[in-house]
């Protein structure tokens, strides 16, 4: 029974007398004096009631282990639930007999109750449950009694065989995390990202254009035919914005199948349809939130799977398919792609608002054919790249980095790059020529079959770049190419710049 029901009981029997007493003759002043005692007795009774707490009930409810002993021998008055659970001792193990006992028995080791009542202060240590082998973090303190000796001591005992076991968990998530953050930075340092792009004057236009935009989260539309550097040009965004450290991810929206697309996008949760991952899978945007991503051959999504991502761009939050909660977004979007998108909104297959949605910033990125000034600079710059890549030291011939103008590289910088690499692997001899270059682009018989067909002006043009190119490599000089040629060595300068003609490359 607890103590409130026995004082309760004790009042009631108290109140049976009280109203004997009232029935009763005597004395006066006796009679007096004891209902004095009857308002000090009604006053302690609801004093107690008013402030009762149930003391076993709350040390039960505890999570931590309490035990409870006496201030002179250690004899155990006192254990709760929690203490009874992870120690695994039966309560008639410990109640009435002392702790001397108990660790004797072999049942615990590292108690402090004795220690307490000796120093007469709080003591902590370590503690630990033989029976199951479980550590306990154990916290005693001394209470005494109106003459100052120790009355009673009580223990805390924390389990901590748990904490560690998380400590250990939360080691390895650091560590793994760690492994994590070194893998990404890895992988974002072996992007696709030179930082030594050639520069011809069409780029130099949109180079000043990144300058102007990749600072802030704008969005940007790249088009342009296949090849021509659209995922370079996205590269350069992120690295010149302050999104420059955080996750770029690019979707090829192509190279997915479009029944995939959505939960490579947005992600899942778990049952969301068959097959479905068991703890479900986070989507792209999610794995881009806080840094950048780049949708390219954007025209290829399905118009279904088109207004989705309308949506996304305009609340800045995603829902995972089968889920119920919104993931809000901070992501910056670049999107990419080799058709025209103004034709494909006419035809049906792009959503209109979608197109302008994306088209805040648009990037043209013009064919290798309508940029004849970029090709030698990037012949000689993959020419210097596949030389590294494959331990060669193969040159070029001037008039055959010539040649490559008159060809129409409908692979545009692509195609370009992948010949360079074909022909610096290949060539066993040092030199890349002319012959080789016409042979491989299959321009050998190109001037009779252009007659007609190409400005004569261009021709001639072209005729006298390849005459000046072959008397300053045959001759060793300008001034006595020119003084061959009969022009004027100031006159022979102005033509080799009008013709891109690099006069150090051809006399090194």
């Amino acid at each position: 029974m607890g103590d409130e029901k026995k004082v309760e009981k004790m009042y009631k029997e108290f109140k049976d007398i009280q109203n004997i007493i009232d029935n009763i003759e005597i004395d006066t002043k006796i009679k007096k004096t004891i209902e004095e005692k009857y308002v000090k007795i009604d006053e302690i009774y609801k004093d107690f009631m008013d402030n009762y707490l149930d003391f076993r009930e709350i040390c039960d409810h505890l999570f931590d282990g309490i035990y409870i002993s006496d201030g002179a021998t250690g004899k155990t008055i006192f254990v709760n639930k929690a203490y009874l659970r992870y120690t695994e001792i039966p309560k008639e193990k410990l109640i009435g007999r002392s702790v001397e006992e108990i660790t004797k028995e072999g049942l615990y080791k590292g108690a402090v109750t004795m220690e307490v009542i000796r120093r007469k202060e709080p003591v902590n240590s370590v503690g630990k449950i033989l029976g199951n082998n479980k550590e306990v973090l154990v916290s005693g303190a001394p209470i005494f009694d109106e003459n100052g000796n120790v009355k009673l001591v009580v223990i805390n005992n924390r389990d901590i065989s748990e904490l560690k076991r998380l400590e250990r968990l939360n080691l390895k998530l650091n560590e793994d995390k760690e492994k994590a953050e070194e893998e990404i930075n890895y992988l974002r340092r072996q992007q696709n990202f030179s930082g030594n792009i050639v520069i011809d004057n069409h780029m130099k236009e949109i180079f000043k254009l990144i300058n102007n935009i990749a600072s802030t989260d704008v969005t940007v539309l790249i088009t342009g035919e296949t090849g021509t550097g659209k995922e370079v040009v996205a590269d350069e965004i992120y690295h010149r914005s302050k999104r420059r450290d955080k996750p770029f991810i690019k979707v090829n929206c192509a190279a997915i199948p479009k029944e995939l697309l959505e939960s490579e996008l947005f992600g899942y949760e778990e049952g969301a349809f068959t097959d479905a991952k068991k703890s479900g899978k986070i989507g792209l945007f999610e794995l881009a939130n806080g840094g950048t991503i780049l949708l390219d051959e954007i025209a290829e999504m399905e118009l279904s799977l088109q207004s989705k991502l309308l949506r996304v761009l305009q609340t800045k939050e995603i829902r995972r398919i089968g889920g119920h909660k919104s993931i809000l977004l901070d992501v910056r979007v670049i999107a990419s792609t080799n058709k025209n998108l103004q034709e494909e909104v006419y035809k049906g297959t792009f959503r209109e608002d979608l197109y302008y949605r994306l088209n805040v910033v648009p990037i043209v990125i013009n064919p290798l054919r309508e940029r004849k000034d970029a090709i030698p600079l990037l012949a000689r710059e993959f020419l210097r790249k596949y030389n590294k890549k494959h331990a060669k030291d193969v040159v070029i011939e001037e008039e055959a980095i010539s040649l490559f103008k008159q060809y129409e590289w409908p692979g545009n910088i692509r195609e370009l790059e992948n010949l360079i690499e074909r022909m610096v692997v290949t060539n066993n001899v040092g030199v890349i020529t002319r012959d080789e270059v016409s042979s491989v682009l299959g321009l050998k018989n190109r001037k009779v079959d252009e007659l007609g067909t190409k400005p004569l002006k261009d021709m001639v043009e072209e005729l006298e770049k390849d005459v000046i190119i072959s008397a300053i490599k045959k001759y060793g000089s300008v001034n006595k190419a020119a003084s061959v040629l009969g022009l004027s060595q100031p006159a022979l300068w102005k033509k080799c710049q009008k013709f891109n003609i690099n006069t150090k490359d051809l006399l090194s």
